[in-house]
């Protein structure tokens, strides 16, 4: 005779509950490897913080051609990425002294190149392909080579390098990045930009922009710089890195992606990663430059 188990009853070998979520647990690693990757390059040298430009410069152009291709463009992505990663190196030499602000006159000529080669490259859509190889340059080679470019300054014995600089823009963009979600998650009713990002609101953005700008006056504290200095960095951070979420949302929504690429474990691409740098980084450069004559 069968006897009838109480339902009520555990079940004699349960399920062992698994502490981390698979998903959570890779991004979690792939973001400590980030972190740490990031710092270590910032750190080590001028040197190092350039080819960490040149990898991210890289990684981007190369996604973002993808992201072009996927639309049904045809730009000269081999060309471009050639073009954006010396754009990167000759941005950084110039701003170092290392090499005289006439050499990057020798890129006009290779930024219009483009146009006399879709002559002969018979396309039906000249002008997009052209569009979407300079944009290329612009958009994901262009930040970087100004991120490598803000902490060095010519020296008499070198290189004079300011690495706080640059790690300070990183964490105010990260600091934006982790108050964004917080808030909006806790808080966010009032949608931001529905068309383009349903799940941002406004709630999440103030909430990102006070924490950008306490990040950064805690940079300021750190470097003994000016407090006003800094806190108005971190409000130009704050508000570019949120466009440059929405700008990269808008290429991969019209293209029907998800994520820009698979370079980053549980994080997608490089362009999903940097994102808010790439659109903030044209607008601090601008502000330092303006505010620290």
């Amino acid at each position: 005779m069968k006897m009838k188990r109480n339902p009520k009853s555990k079940p004699l070998n349960p399920r062992p509950v698994s502490l981390f979520n698979k998903n959570l647990y890779v991004r979690t690693l792939s973001g400590i490897v980030l972190l740490g990757a990031v710092l270590g390059a910032v750190l080590w040298s001028p040197y190092s913080m350039l080819a960490l430009a040149l990898l991210l410069a890289a990684g981007s152009m190369t996604e973002f051609f993808r992201i072009a291709r996927l639309s049904g463009a045809r730009p000269l992505g081999g060309y471009a990425l050639a073009v954006g990663c010396a754009l990167v190196a000759l941005v950084f030499a110039v701003a170092a002294g290392l090499a005289t602000p006439k050499l990057l006159s020798v890129l006009l000529p290779l930024v219009f190149l483009p146009f006399v080669v879709e002559l002969y490259r018979k396309g039906t859509a000249p002008a997009a392909d052209i569009a979407w190889t300079l944009c290329g340059i612009v958009y994901a080679a262009l930040p970087f080579a100004l991120l490598a470019a803000l902490a060095v300054r010519p020296a008499a014995d070198g290189i004079a390098y300011s690495p706080l600089t640059v790690l300070g823009v990183i964490f105010i963009v990260w600091a934006n990045d982790v108050g964004a979600y917080l808030s909006g998650s806790t808080w966010g009713r009032h949608k931001l930009f529905e068309r383009i990002s349903p799940k941002k609101s406004w709630e999440g953005f103030f909430g990102g922009v006070l924490c950008a700008v306490g990040v950064a006056l805690l940079m300021a504290l750190w470097q003994d710089a000016p407090f006003g200095l800094w806190a108005g960095a971190g409000a130009v951070i704050a508000v570019g890195g949120v466009l440059g979420d929405l700008v990269e949302s808008m290429f991969k929504r019209s293209v029907g992606l998800k994520d820009s690429g698979t370079s980053i474990p549980g994080h997608g691409g490089f362009l999903d990663r940097f994102d808010a740098l790439i659109l903030a980084m044209p607008f601090v450069y601008a502000y330092f430059a303006i505010f620290t004559l």
